[in-house]
């Protein structure tokens, strides 16, 4: 659990470091490139080649080229249709996600999991719930594609290691290894060559988040989520949602309805005691 916490309060803020100082001016492509690639190099010195199945490693690299290179695909995208707000608007769904893949797998409905990724998607509502216009359709098609590859991994990764009783970072390279394999051939056939970073801040921004958020950042959300159940993996996606709203209001001044944050975040937290209850039953 304090995995999944802790990148929580990391990952609150990507998602204003993106929206405010690459959306619209460094090609989508090559942030997710070069994002991905600080990341593998992160973890590159932990492999173990020799040792490590080779069925394994292909595992790993399918799962990170869904939940990362597929993903951060539709994600960065997303900043050119919607504001920051409505990205973390359109991200409520994953819990849903995650609960709904995971009892396909199972081949069984799990409700106590069900609702408490509902209670999720409430208390997020209740916080980012506003009109939103222009092209928010297309941008709200790309979030729902980059839940659904963020929601996939992680379950596919949960159920993979707990299947194989092995320390996640001498195999977790192959993770990025799958993603920069997805990275390099989008930015070959898609990336804007004449839409590099221009500034010291933008490059430091993509250095933050390729080696902070990317590669110590999933590493450790991924290593918790094979550690908590379902539901609980879950409700902590939608805890990105206050963290990442208090982020954007504290640092770059964006106006939000503290008595919303405070009802929803109570919501979500919520989940978890619901979650928790369900589960004895």
């Amino acid at each position: 659990m304090q995995y999944l916490i802790s990148v929580t309060l990391l990952w609150a803020f990507s998602f204003s470091l993106i929206g405010v100082y690459l959306a619209g001016q460094v090609d989508a492509w090559f942030s997710v490139l070069v994002r991905i690639a600080l990341a593998t190099c992160v973890f590159l010195p932990f492999l173990q080649f020799s040792v490590i199945p080779k069925k394994l490693a292909a595992k790993l690299m399918l799962i990170g080229a869904i939940q990362l290179g597929v993903m951060y695909g539709f994600y960065y995208h997303s900043f050119l249709f919607l504001s920051v707000p409505e990205v973390l608007l359109f991200t409520v769904m994953t819990p849903l996600y995650i609960t709904l893949l995971n009892d396909l797998l199972d081949k069984r409905f799990h409700i106590g999991f069900l609702v408490a990724a509902l209670i999720a998607v409430i208390g997020a509502v209740a916080i980012r719930y506003e009109g939103v216009d222009g092209q928010f359709l297309i941008g709200m098609l790309l979030v729902q594609g980059a839940n659904i590859c963020f929601a996939t991994g992680q379950v596919l990764y949960k159920r993979l290691m707990q299947d194989n009783k092995i320390p996640q970072q001498s195999v977790f390279g192959w993770f990025f290894i799958g993603a920069l394999a997805v990275a390099v051939t989008c930015f070959t056939a898609f990336g804007d060559v004449s839409r590099l970073p221009t500034t010291s801040v933008q490059w430091s921004v993509l250095i933050y988040l390729g080696v902070v958020a990317s590669g110590l950042g999933y590493f450790a959300w991924n290593k918790g989520a094979t550690e908590v159940d379902v539901g609980v993996l879950a409700v902590m996606n939608n805890m990105l949602i206050p963290a990442g709203i208090l982020v954007n209001v504290a640092i770059w001044n964006r106006d939000a309805d503290m008595m919303r944050l405070a009802v929803g975040g109570a919501i979500i937290m919520s989940a978890l005691w619901v979650n928790k209850r369900l589960r004895r039953i």
